[in-house]
């Protein structure tokens, strides 16, 4: 019998009085790819980290392949071993260009010509992967869209100099990637895995777990709450073992003309003839990259566009664009609210604490205490943060680049309701989506290719064939 890959028995990790994982034991083995799933807050990131090497265990042994390695382990170790990680919140340098990240990661890649070894080196990961991706190894990160990001992450997680890619974990992999990127990120996965490479599969997109998986681990409050293969699960009995209740929403759109007098923003582009009336939710698609989020931003810059109402913004790169890491988490959630709570010049302290755990109960924002740093949150209770900042505002127009990144199953279909509750009460959404069953809670949805609109779809005529024969096609098909 060969040893695991890498195994934990008994791990805990506390952070001062709360538990993030308790009494934990799992094994990966090679070639095998475990699929890791739960709430936000259950754990899934602390575990990775500690496997990573970038947290210690409070307590628990880890081992790889059978040789106990916990009193000195560290990033370093984990990377010396093989451990690859790609996190959600993504760690590339963006002043770097996609060669010199990968540099960081192969220490063997030195001397002259070094920058030669290294554009080879990620290009041949990016085409085995993601095939027709579009990439230059010599573009800046910062020069890229979220889904280039991600998907030069991924790529340099399976790129080998010196020492082999034995387990990688995949946090998220597919929060910002289009459907057909995601599909070619799995198809990726399952040779890697054929090959002997140990995968870590976490998503909160159950089907793809279960398309990939091996076998199925879900957290619960930090401790192992089901392990089973993953032909003994189906979606319905995971989001049980989750822990909650899966649910049908029936989508009740307004259908109304687009063009009605009730019109809250139109573009003034005959290129791209966009119009969003009061209480629709209007949906954005199309393969990522393509015009989707600098349509946002100028609907939010009001760059050639006719809008009645103010705008709240939902950024789909958190880090960047979205939360204040030096605030808490209450002040991170009321800044759109501040013109309502400031009367005599003074911002009114104890309404600003209460609309704070108001909208922690609404969108179940797992912490002890609203005064905590926002930083202190899952990269998904994050995200909540950001849901409740926007509706906790007076604004009448949001705008959504793709806001469900690590967002649990549970959350989701909370805030679907959210916005449909919202939208009848005459607020319009305009809400990018890299996943098709979010676009059938919308009204009409914009199909966007090479950046411009190759069709508009209304939901009775929505399907998912529809959307992808239009995100290949050309503009003057629409």
């Amino acid at each position: 019998m060969h040893e695991p890959t890498i195994r934990l028995d008994g791990v805990t990790k506390n952070f001062g009085a709360v538990s993030a994982l308790a009494e934990v034991t799992l094994a990966v083995n090679a070639g095998e790819c475990i699929g890791l799933v739960g709430h936000n807050g259950a754990g899934k990131s602390t575990l990775m980290h500690i496997l990573a090497g970038t947290l210690i265990p409070s307590s628990g042994s880890l081992a790889v392949s059978g040789t106990l390695q916990s009193e000195n382990w560290s990033a370093a170790m984990a990377q010396a071993h093989g451990i690859r990680c790609v996190f959600q919140e993504l760690s590339l340098c963006p002043n770097l260009t996609v060669a010199e990240n990968t540099r960081i990661m192969h220490s063997s890649l030195r001397g002259f010509g070094w920058k030669a070894r290294a554009q080879k080196l990620i290009a041949s990961s990016l085409y085995r992967i993601f095939p027709g991706h579009g990439i230059d190894p010599d573009t800046e990160v910062a020069d890229l869209a979220i889904g280039q990001r991600q998907m030069v992450e991924i790529a340099r997680a399976f790129t080998v100099t010196d020492s082999d890619a034995r387990l990688v974990i995949l946090d998220e992999p597919t929060s910002s990637l289009d459907a057909q990127t995601a599909r070619q990120l799995l198809e990726a996965i399952q040779i890697e895995t054929a090959r002997g490479t140990s995968i870590i599969f976490i998503s909160h997109k159950l089907q793809e777990v279960l398309d990939v998986s091996d076998r199925i681990v879900v957290l619960k409050d930090g401790r192992i709450a089901a392990e089973r293969k993953r032909n003994e699960f189906s979606k319905s009995t995971l989001v049980a073992a989750m822990g909650s209740e899966e649910r049908v929403l029936q989508a009740q759109t307004s259908q109304s003309d687009p063009n009605a007098e009730t019109t809250r923003l139109e573009v003034s582009d005959k290129r791209l003839p966009f119009t969003a009336g009061a209480g629709q939710v209007i949906g954005l698609a199309g393969l990522a990259g393509h015009g989707q989020t600098q349509m946002l931003l100028r609907l939010y810059n009001r760059d050639n566009v006719t809008t009645h109402g103010t705008i709240a913004f939902i950024a789909g790169d958190r880090q960047n664009d979205g939360i204040f890491n030096l605030w808490s988490i209450a002040q991170n959630t009321t800044i759109g609210s501040y013109a309502a709570l400031i009367r005599g010049g003074l911002l009114q302290l104890r309404e600003e604490a209460e609309l704070a755990e108001d909208w922690k109960s609404k969108l179940a924002i797992r912490t002890p205490d609203m005064k905590h740093n926002i930083l202190s949150l899952s990269g998904g209770n994050q995200q909540k943060v950001l849901f409740a900042r926007a509706l906790a505002s007076d604004a009448p127009i949001i705008l959504m680049d793709d806001p469900m990144r690590g967002v649990d199953v549970g959350t989701k279909q909370e805030v679907y309701a959210l916005i449909r509750e919202q939208a009848q009460h005459g607020r319009t959404f305009v809400w990018y989506s890299t996943e098709f069953e979010e676009l059938t809670h919308c009204d009409w949805v914009y199909v966007f290719r090479d950046n411009d609109i190759t069709a508009r779809i209304s939901q009775i005529d929505l399907s998912e064939q529809k959307v992808i024969e239009a995100s290949f096609a050309e503009a003057d098909a629409a």
